[in-house]
């Protein structure tokens, strides 16, 4: 115990007096999420520019929302590609017979799914309108009474709400990646400094257990790993306004386990590199692939035997786990397989990296 005690302590200093590597580890992810956050708001408010020529009906332009949509009115849609491209429209329309012909400039998916939808609401408001109208002709013929002054679509969410941007979706992905990305290289890389700079060899070279060793490292950084997830989880929530759903206190433990098992991966993943670049040349082999299988990516698009791949990589779990607490509001029941997966995944790394250490030293 007084060994254990003595290496965490070692680390510990050493962590402190490495500022390099707390700036990394403590401001690097608060800086990246600040910034993902502004890009993404910001695309979020993008007015679009639609061409109408004069055979739309009134009726249907005036239903598109003046303060998402800019509407250019032309005569005729005779060379109206040139139009598009002199005027940097998003769409044109056109009326032919009783079809809507829409033609997107496209050169931004995005902005032309956001065309589809304000078109295709413009159509059904219209439609409810004339509806109205019809039925109130309808009653007023009949002689009956009927109180419908105004149709109207009433919009419910179970989960988020009205204002929920795409950032909302990957919030808690990125969270959880962000959280293993960093305490895994830093961990790694911390690792293997004490290993090429003689200071494991010194440290074997005592009575020292390995399981002593491990376990300091793994207490140690994991103390930092802690203060990193505090640090990411409360200023997303009250500097950036993020919603949480579910309980915070959930969202932390998930990520203090995400972080844990990074700690152990990265001390793993230390043992097979000989210098700090051949470090970050496992990084896209351990961290790149768990980002397309974390959830950022549709899993349910993808093929089946794609997605059993995804249960091989610890991502997979925490960003399950984090999507149904934050933005499902689900608690234990929901995630309780999904941390079990990822203490197992902590508890396998640790054996493992128990017996790493045999290559430097037999005790």
């Amino acid at each position: 115990m007084i060994r254990f005690k003595a290496i965490l302590t070692r680390v510990i200093k050493e962590l402190v007096r490495d500022k390099r590597t707390l700036a990394l580890m403590l401001l690097a992810p608060i800086l990246i999420l600040s910034l993902m956050n502004v890009v993404f708001d910001s695309n979020s408010d993008t007015h679009v520019v639609i061409g109408v020529d004069n055979s739309v009906p009134s009726q249907v332009v005036e239903q598109l929302p003046s303060d998402e949509v800019k509407v250019k009115h032309y005569d005729t849609n005779k060379d109206y590609k040139a139009k598009m491209r002199e005027d940097n429209l998003d769409a044109f329309v056109t009326l032919d017979g009783s079809t809507f012909r829409v033609t997107y400039e496209n050169e931004d998916p995005n902005t032309t799914a956001k065309v589809k939808g304000l078109f295709q609401n413009s159509l059904t408001a219209n439609l409810l309108k004339e509806l109205s109208t019809n039925v109130q002709k309808l009653a007023a013929q009949t002689g009956q009474k009927v109180d419908i002054e105004n149709f109207s679509v009433k919009n419910s969410y179970i989960y988020g709400g009205a204002t929920s941007s795409f950032f909302d979706k990957i919030f808690p992905i990125l969270i959880g990646f962000f959280v293993f990305f960093f305490v895994f290289l830093i961990s790694g890389i911390a690792l293997l400094r004490e290993r090429t700079a003689g200071t494991l060899e010194r440290l074997l070279a005592t009575p020292v257990k390995r399981t002593e060793i491990v376990m300091g490292y793994l207490v140690g950084y994991g103390l930092f790993a802690i203060i990193q997830t505090l640090i990411i989880v409360f200023f997303s929530i009250y500097v950036l306004n993020l919603q949480i759903i579910g309980s915070l206190w959930w969202v932390i433990i998930t990520n203090i386990f995400i972080a844990l098992t990074a700690l152990a991966m990265g001390i793993f993943v230390s043992t097979f590199a000989n210098s700090e670049f051949q470090m970050i040349q496992f990084i896209p082999l351990i961290v790149i692939p768990q980002v397309f299988f974390s959830g950022l990516i549709p899993l349910d698009s993808m093929a089946d035997w794609v997605r059993y791949i995804s249960y091989l990589f610890p991502l997979s779990y925490a960003g399950d786990a984090l999507t149904a607490i934050m933005i499902k509001g689900q608690g234990w029941s929901a995630i309780s397989f999904d941390l079990g997966i990822l203490i197992l995944f902590v508890i396998i790394f640790t054996f493992l990296n128990i017996i790493g250490l045999k290559r430097y030293r037999k005790v």
